[in-house]
């Protein structure tokens, strides 16, 4: 059930005609309390839709009511119009809960730039049917109505001695780091504090969602939000509460990396022996954006003179010349130099795994990506017609 998996939530998920699809694409859920704690992160990318602006403000004391989201439109680059349909959202969702519509979080996804009054007067609609379809166990539903190009979708659920923690997430393009790499809601039936909820979720992303990187292209829309209510009456610690928090966000963050548009591979790159933290992520992701490399990948090629090349640009301590590359478990280039042939590679499998060991320290990181394939250029150079 996702997201109504904890104690002291509802949600639902309707269609009011935002896709042309006919299938759901508003979906609300609401926390019931005690608690009404929230956190959240939002797109670094300076090019933020209204509903970022929105929820930027509102989640700003730590309390949120109730999440609203579209599919079907990103109301993103709307203009003032944009805004007020955000704002409208809010408030219409405010009166039907009989809570402050500064309290209400609004997230959209769908296509940037587009919207009118039909646009809005679906939205609203999908506000009132959404709230009247409210349901403890609405969680498929909401997760359901906030697909996009997603093929499925997306939840996870983590339990711990009384308390639980459950999850929606949609993505499928425009997957790169910033904080957060898609829409995602969070629900825990944990007693904890915004400011408790803030660490935990910060850290969370920081190793699940911000190292998801599979086309290297950042939404505007991008957020991921995290709700308590506190209805388990347990209060875990808080590196136990995190370490739960963590494993959802990477079981969500793996669905969305299967799920990529096009691709045909799912690839793990895992940097070992890095002289900090920081260098592995740098090096793991210029690899994972290095659409060279991913070519080779689409064609079952294990071409680490690609990785080589990549992970040169960046500025991590090590010695090019003293690096090993292996390939779903087959080290093909040891020193800086060939080792055994590629043919003992099979790149055939989805999971591909490359490890790059640096010989620099003791710290590690692993950034997931896709191969590059004809079927996401198509898929892309379609999306709005």
């Amino acid at each position: 059930m996702s997201v109504t998996a904890p104690q002291g939530f509802d949600a639902s998920g309707v269609a009011v005609g935002l896709k042309s699809t006919g299938k759901k694409d508003v979906a609300v859920v609401v926390n019931r309390g005690p608690r009404k704690a929230a956190a959240a992160v939002f797109t670094s990318n300076r090019a933020k839709a209204n509903p970022i602006l929105w929820s930027q403000q509102a989640i700003a004391d730590g309390v949120a009511e109730a999440v609203v989201l579209n599919s079907g439109g990103a109301n993103c680059f709307t203009g003032s119009f944009g805004f007020q349909t955000t704002h409208q959202t809010a408030e219409r969702a405010a009166e039907l809960l009989g809570v402050s519509a500064g309290d209400i979080i609004v997230c959209s996804t769908g296509l940037i730039g587009t919207g009118d009054e039909v646009f809005r007067a679906r939205v609203l609609d999908g506000v009132e049917r959404g709230i009247a379809e409210l349901s403890p166990t609405g969680g498929d539903a909401a997760s359901e109505a906030i697909m996009t190009t997603d093929s499925r979708a997306k939840r996870a659920v983590h339990t711990h001695e009384g308390w639980t923690v459950g999850g929606m997430a949609k993505g499928a393009g425009m997957l790169a780091p910033g904080l957060a790499t898609m829409l995602v809601v969070i629900t825990t039936d944990a007693d904890l504090s915004a400011s408790e909820l803030d660490t935990a979720l910060r850290h969370a992303t920081r190793v699940s969602f911000d190292r998801l990187d599979s086309d290297g292209c950042m939404s505007t829309n991008d957020q991921v939000t995290l709700l308590a209510s506190g209805a388990s009456g347990l209060h875990p610690e808080l590196p136990v509460f995190t370490a739960a928090l963590t494993s959802v966000c990477l079981d969500l963050a793996e669905q969305l990396q299967g799920d990529a548009e096009g691709a045909s591979h799912d690839i793990a790159i895992e940097v070992v022996r890095a002289a900090s933290e920081s260098d592995a992520v740098e090096v793991g992701r210029a690899v994972a954006r290095n659409n060279l490399f991913k070519a080779a990948i689409f064609g079952n090629d294990p071409n680490w003179g690609r990785v080589l090349a990549a992970i040169g640009t960046t500025t991590a301590a090590f010695d090019p010349y003293d690096v090993d590359v292996s390939f779903n478990g087959v080290r093909v280039c040891t020193a800086g130099g060939p080792d055994r042939p590629r043919e003992d590679v099979d790149l055939t499998p989805r999971a591909t795994r490359i490890l790059i060991d640096l010989k620099s320290g003791t710290d590690t990181a692993t950034i997931l990506t896709n191969d590059l394939t004809h079927d996401y250029v198509h898929e892309n150079s379609a999306y709005s017609s």
